[in-house]
This record gives structure tokens, sequence and C-alpha cells, in this order.
């Protein structure tokens, strides 16, 4: 192993990953410092119900509007972010635990997940340029940010096996890009992940005071 893979490995992941972890705690910092309005009407609901419901909703597909009417948008989300998972787990099995892929089956698990985001993310561009609707709310750090996840997990494919004593450039292509990822990303809308659980436990604890939530949810009102 070269010096320079030895150093993207290690010294440079885990400064980036530390200067990730940094901006994120600033901007959790900064939320913490905003309240949600005081609700004035009479409460008619659980709170705590209405948050966890809200907040559970990315396991329900069909209470959302567009993956309930389009299954398939669903299934895609869940490989892709699959693909995000196994992604992540190489950067950590290759360098820390690298007899995980020497076995055969495991890498080509990952293989295969990876190869499947990259089918998926080909298909998320292809929409996002094809279909009027979601042309018109992309912009251009959208089309920047799926254009480098898709190469990201094409890159991942090549790396997994850990074979850097027949060519070490995969390697280093697939934790090159993982430093700028984890520098990137705070900046850009793939952190949408870290304002999630705020959005929806906010949102959920405002409807579910208010009983605004579908029949036979605990400490709800259903009727009209």
């Amino acid at each position: 192993m070269s010096p320079l893979l030895r150093f993207l490995e290690n010294e440079l992941q885990v400064a980036c990953l530390i200067f990730m972890g940094s901006v994120y705690a600033l901007r959790v910092a900064w939320l913490l410092h905003f309240r949600p309005a005081r609700e004035r009407a009479r409460a008619e609901g659980s709170a705590a119900a209405g948050a966890f419901y809200s907040l559970s909703s990315i396991a329900r597909p069909g209470a959302m509007g567009s993956t309930g009417q389009k299954p398939w948008l669903y299934i895609q989300f869940v490989i892709f972010h699959l693909a995000v998972t196994a992604a992540i787990g190489a950067t950590v099995i290759i360098p820390y635990r690298p007899a995980v892929f020497e076995a055969g089956p495991a890498a080509a698990v990952f293989q295969a997940v990876l190869a499947a985001g990259v089918v998926v993310g080909l298909f998320r561009l292809y929409r996002r340029l094809r279909v009027p609707a979601v042309r018109i709310i992309s912009s251009p750090d959208d089309y920047f940010s799926l254009g480098l996840m898709i190469v990201y997990f094409a890159s991942g494919i090549l790396a997994v096996p850990n074979d850097y004593e027949r060519a070490e450039w995969p390697l280093v292509l697939f934790f090159g890009l993982t430093a700028f990822f984890l520098v990137y990303v705070p900046f850009s809308k793939i952190s949408h992940y870290l304002y999630y659980p705020f959005a929806r436990v906010i949102l959920g604890k405002a409807l579910g005071r208010r009983g605004v939530l579908p029949p036979g949810k605990k400490g709800l009102i259903v009727e009209p």
C-alpha cells in the first residue's frame, strides 16, 4: 500500500469526518435556538403521538401521497439509501476490517447493492431531467449531488474487493471521493437528513396536538 492510499484511508478520512461533525454540531446548535410558535388552539389530541406518527412516516410509504400512489418510487428510495449505507460501510471496512471482504461473498453483496444504487441513481437523474414537475424544482446542486453519488457508487464497486496489490487507483478514487463528500455534504442538499427529524417532530407535534391525524391513532380526536 502506497503512502498516498494509506493517508486517504486513514488520516484524511478522519480529518474530514471531524470537519463534517463539527459543521453539523454548529448547525444543530443553531437549530435548537429556534422554538416553534406557541399553540393557541385548545388541545384536541396528543403532541407525542403526532410526533411519533410524523417521524415514522418514512417507514409507511402508503402514508405519503407520492409513494402511496407509486410504490416503485419508495422501492427505489430504499435501494438508493441501502447503497449509501453500503458505501459508508465500505469506507470503514476496507481500512479497519479488510478481512470482511477477503472471504468473497460479503464483497459480492456490497457490489450488488452499489450496482443497484447506480441503476436507481441513473433513473432518478433521468426522471429529474424528463419530468417537468421535478425538473422545475431542481437546482444545480441536485444534479451535481446526484451525478456525484452515481460516480461514487460506481467507484465503490471497483474499490470493495480491496485489491490494492493489483491496482490502487480504484481505492484512491473511492477514498478521494469519500473525503470530498465529507466536506461537501454539510453544505449541500444531501444534508437534508439532518433536518428531517427536526421538521417531522415539530410538524407532528403541532398536528397531533390539534388532532389532525388519521383515525385510530392513540390520543387523537377523529371526529370531523
